[in-house]
């Protein structure tokens, strides 16, 4: 411990007790030790803390008041010792940062096991499909798709999002079904971000890879904007199998172009806090992974 710390708990230690004796054999010292560091202590403040008699300690009126101070600054530091133990236990509150459409679909339906699991854990979610600032949001974690950009933060894979082009059977009837990627030139592509649909898709068919600049007049920067789009016939638009499920399964959207697979994209964990999470993330992530894992019933 630092000679600071140490003059402080000790002279606590003796004012408390009275008694030099009973500070060394409460702190495991010699009793000599005790003495000496009181007076170091004195010294280097320059003033009189206690007057030693052969049978009483008696502080003096400056040792009264730095005890006081001393006081409060031990009580400081064992708060901030318990705040930083809770940080690392399985209570108190986890803000957790979705994308939208996933988060919704994916994330949301794993909670309720999580959260039973886990009783004495508050959740906090912030959803939006831009990259949030983890630290000024006061992010514990973060899932995210795509490409992560290098960074100071940890990150944990936990999941592969497969990737289509589809469209509504109303464009389909009106447009067209593109039967080659070439094909999607001549057709309306609605653009997203990121994974969904940026600048150029990337289809890959026996090993051989084709890149297609696809063109388009609507923007649109989240999946669910994405996938209302599309539902209302406005083109056609790369989304993952697990944001177009329901959409796919009662036909208000065909997978189009099956023949021609997208890159995948990653589903990652992201934390802020060190190159390991702190033990309520860790949980989190690992039972995500196991639920995102366990195949649909």
């Amino acid at each position: 411990m630092s000679d600071r710390w140490q003059q402080l708990i000790v002279f606590i230690r003796v004012a408390e007790s009275g008694s030099f004796s009973q500070t060394a054999r409460d702190l495991r010292l010699s009793q000599p030790s005790v003495s000496r560091i009181v007076t170091e202590l004195e010294e280097r403040i320059g003033v009189k803390l206690l007057i030693r008699t052969t049978r009483h300690l008696t502080l003096t009126e400056a040792g009264a008041t730095f005890l006081d101070k001393a006081r409060d600054v031990l009580a400081t530091i064992e708060e901030a010792e318990h705040a930083a133990r809770r940080t690392d236990s399985l209570d108190g509150v986890i803000r957790l940062a979705l994308p939208t459409a996933y988060g919704s679909r994916a994330i949301m339906p794993l909670l309720l096991s999580f959260m039973d699991a886990y009783p004495n854990l508050q959740v906090e979610i912030l959803m939006a499909d831009e990259r949030q600032n983890l630290v000024v949001n006061g992010v514990d974690l973060a899932i995210r798709t795509g490409t992560l950009p290098d960074s100071t933060f940890g990150a944990r894979r936990i999941a592969s999002l497969e990737r289509m082009v589809v469209a509504s059977p109303a464009y389909l009837a009106r447009k067209g079904t593109p039967a080659t990627p070439d094909e999607l030139i001549a057709h309306d592509c609605i653009l997203g971000y990121g994974a969904f649909g940026q600048g150029a898709w990337r289809f890959k068919r026996d090993d051989t890879l084709i890149s297609v600049d696809i063109r388009g007049r609507l923007t649109i920067n989240s999946a669910p904007g994405i996938l209302a789009a599309s539902v209302q016939g406005l083109g056609l638009a790369v989304v993952s199998d697990v944001m177009s499920a329901d959409e796919r399964a009662d036909n208000r959207l065909v997978r189009v172009l099956e023949g021609y697979a997208l890159e995948p994209a990653a589903v990652y964990a992201v934390y802020t806090v060190g190159p390991k999470p702190s033990r309520k993330v860790r949980a989190l992530i690992d039972h995500l992974i196991a639920g995102l894992l366990r195949p649909a019933v």
